[in-house]
Formats: C-alpha cells, sequence, structure tokens
C-alpha cells in the first residue's frame, strides 16, 4: 500500500484526507444546525459542499489505497487494524488527557467511542472469518466442478478417438 511508504507525499495525502474527512462531517452538522435554525437554503448549500468534499476524500483515499491493490481480506484487515487502534490507543489516550484537563464530558464522550470502536473491530472481525470460510468453501466446489469438467473433457476425447478408430 502507498500509504505505508513513509513519504512526505504519503503523510500530505493522509493529512488531505483528514482535512476533506473532516470538513464532510463538519458541514453535514452545520447543515443539520442551519435546518434547525429554519434555513433550508443554507443547509442544502451545506450539505452539497458536503458531498464535494467526499469526492475530494475519496480521490486522495485512490491514492492512498489503489484500489488494484486491494482485496475483501484486505479492506477487512483494514478496517480491523484501524478500529483497533481507535478503541486500544486513540482514545484512551484521549480519555486521559481529557481527565487531567477537567472535561468529564469529553472523557464519557472518548470511552463511550472508545467502546464503539471496539465493537466495530469486533464486527470486522467476523466478517473476515465469514468472507475466509466462503472463500474455502467456494475454492471446495471450484475443484469439485474442475474436477467434473475435466472428466467430461476427458470422455470427449476417448468419444472422438473412438470414432476416429470407427471412421
Amino acid at each position: 500500500m502507498h500509504i505505508q511508504d513513509n513519504t512526505k507525499t504519503s503523510e500530505n495525502l493522509h493529512a488531505a484526507f483528514a482535512g476533506e474527512s473532516m470538513a464532510n462531517r463538519k458541514y453535514l452538522y452545520f447543515a443539520k444546525v442551519a435546518r434547525k435554525l429554519g434555513n433550508e437554503e443554507v443547509a442544502k448549500l451545506f450539505e452539497e459542499t458536503a458531498h464535494q468534499e467526499t469526492g475530494h476524500a475519496f480521490s486522495h483515499l485512490e491514492l492512498m489505497y489503489p484500489p488494484s491493490e486491494l482485496t475483501v481480506e484486505k479492506i477487512l484487515e483494514l478496517a480491523v487494524e484501524g478500529e483497533l487502534y481507535e478503541s486500544n490507543q486513540m482514545y484512551p489516550e484521549f480519555e486521559r488527557i481529557a481527565y487531567e484537563e477537567g472535561r468529564m464530558d469529553a472523557v464519557a464522550e472518548f470511552q463511550d467511542q472508545a467502546a464503539e470502536s471496539k465493537e466495530h473491530a469486533a464486527i470486522f472481525e467476523q466478517a473476515a472469518k465469514r468472507f475466509h470460510a466462503l472463500t474455502m468453501v467456494e475454492k471446495y466446489h471450484a475443484g469439485k466442478y474442475q474436477k467434473a469438467l475435466d472428466n467430461v473433457r476427458e470422455s470427449e476425447k476417448v468419444v472422438v478417438s473412438e470414432l476416429k478408430e470407427i471412421a
């Protein structure tokens, strides 16, 4: 993956993706607030811009994680890795700092998010296990079908050979 190449460009792509992603979420939040405040036109403006920010974020992601280098197994692995980082490192550290600064509201938020990230990791891990099991089943069936096809082809060769002998 390009994201793991530890270059300044990779770092910049990561930062650009984070910025575009945050802008998307922030603008969707602003749209929600504008709508609550009774201004549908401004709400729609923020939603449209948020959609554009998503497009920018996806462009960065395609450079960071080229689709040609991804498999279902790899994207599940990356998702588990990200969720475990959040639940085991990021949120606990954020919680510690918030506690030191007396921000109990943030402490509770970080605890909740860490627990949810742990749940997400478990869901992705289960999906990876199911996908692996399905892959094994598919390989088993593909092997059986290939063997049956090989038998048919071998039978056809025998029939053709026998027809040539008759002719």
